[in-house]
């Protein structure tokens, strides 16, 4: 590792504490602000953006990199037009910072409450997707966090282009310069800075594949928010309505292949499967979809490749689809909890208490009910966006908006109280 990387971090470091520091005193009006203004600098670059995007997507066609990475590096016009309305829908959501909750008095006559603070400095490690960088800038300012955001090499051109957006929307807010920073280098040591600095960083959030994550886990010395794998289910359910069940498990699937909400694998009850494969066959055939089925969907849908163990906990990030069949919706729960990675999961079902028992033992961080597994989302929850998907369970859990970059603290109000 050079010098000169240690330097540049040490100095984006300390420029993110002091503007940590400087956005705890800021009002709700500053922070929406400056997400307004951002929002506008967005929509007058759009040109700058497309181009900046346009060197990003040639290199990466250059390098033959898979579509699904090029498709989530695509900076189109309805993309922008998301992110503007992601910038608006944040600033639009309550003020988290400074909530008191729980205030009440206790025996010795003090009041104990909790108080929501921001965590301080977030850092955020990320591939391909350059919406993630407006996505990532407005929550953490509206929490009143700073952040440095280190997007993939195959994205600065475009995370560049953004990044001075985002700068000229703080300078006109008056927000400090350094409350969102983009790192301005490909250098992979920089990773391994922001992971190993827990005098500069809070907490690290990593978004990105799977061997980025394990990595980032294994050697973070910082608290770290993730998610592995999106291997989510659909199971439908013998007492489902045929109809939603179609449609849902065809959005699932192919809206789009190269996001961590996509159905991989399509759990099927025995008693409908003839009812409800071939329908479905039809529609993934059209979709160009591979379908892959245990041996009991093979029976119904002869011409299909033979899944196998592996394919039960494969995120495949593409147009293939693993179909189990199975006897009960009890079966289903075991399979998803076995094979899952406890991100999102779905039952198709008319049948109240099936879904009460579903509901209760799936063991994932958003669980659905006669829902698309692709809405699994922050902008989907209403959170205006989101900063990533946690699966652990301490902390945040799910799509992690406003609320999951904030802590709470202990405040105590007496009166010239003291312990007796």
């Amino acid at each position: 590792m050079t010098n000169s990387i240690q330097s540049y971090m040490q100095q984006v470091g300390r420029q993110a504490r002091e503007a940590a520091a400087a956005m705890a005193s800021t009002t709700l009006a500053d922070r929406n602000g400056a997400l307004a203004a951002i929002a506008t600098a967005l929509d007058a670059s759009r040109e700058t953006l497309a181009e900046a995007n346009r060197k990003d997507m040639n290199v990466a066609r250059e390098k033959g990199l898979p579509d699904a990475l090029v498709d989530r590096l695509e900076l189109t016009e309805a993309r922008i037009d998301t992110m503007i309305e992601g910038l608006q829908q944040v600033a639009s959501l309550p003020d988290p910072v400074g909530d008191i909750t729980d205030l009440n008095y206790v025996p010795s006559g003090i009041q104990v409450g909790r108080m929501r603070v921001p965590l301080g400095v977030i850092g955020i490690i990320y591939e391909s997707r350059p919406n993630v960088t407006v996505e990532a800038a407005s929550l953490c300012l509206k929490s009143s966090n700073a952040t440095i955001l280190r997007g993939g090499s195959e994205a600065i051109h475009s995370n560049q282009a953004i990044a001075s957006c985002i700068r000229n929307g703080l300078q006109q807010a008056g927000l400090p310069e350094h409350a969102v920073q983009v790192i301005e280098t490909t250098d992979r040591a920089v990773v391994g800075e922001m992971i190993t600095r827990p005098e500069f960083i809070d907490v690290i959030v990593p978004r990105g594949g799977k061997g980025l994550i394990e990595r980032i886990s294994q050697d973070a010395k910082v608290t770290v928010i993730k998610h592995l794998d999106g291997i989510c289910h659909v199971y439908i359910d013998d007492q489902a309505d045929m109809d939603k069940a179609f449609n849902i498990a065809v959005n699932a699937k192919t809206h789009r292949y190269g996001t961590c909400n996509t159905m991989e694998t399509l759990l099927v009850h025995t008693d409908i499967a003839e009812q409800i494969l071939p329908r479905l066959k039809q529609a993934y055939d059209e979709h160009g979809v591979e379908l892959r089925g245990c041996e009991k969907a093979q029976t119904v849908l002869p011409d299909i490749k033979a899944a196998v163990e592996e394919d039960w906990s494969t995120e495949y990030l593409a147009p293939v689809l693993s179909i189990k069949l199975v006897a009960d919706m009890a079966e289903a729960i075991v399979h998803i909890n076995r094979f899952g990675s406890h991100h999102t999961d779905a039952l198709i079902s008319e049948n109240y208490t099936r879904a009460r028992q579903f509901l209760r033992e799936v063991d994932s961080s958003s669980v659905m009910i006669n829902a698309s597994t692709r809405f699994a989302d922050g902008f989907e929850y209403g959170l205006g966006a989101e900063i990533g998907i946690s699966t652990d369970k301490i902390h945040a859990r799910g799509p992690v908006g406003l609320e999951g970059l904030t802590s709470q603290k202990y405040v105590v109000l007496g009166d010239g109280h003291i312990r007796k």
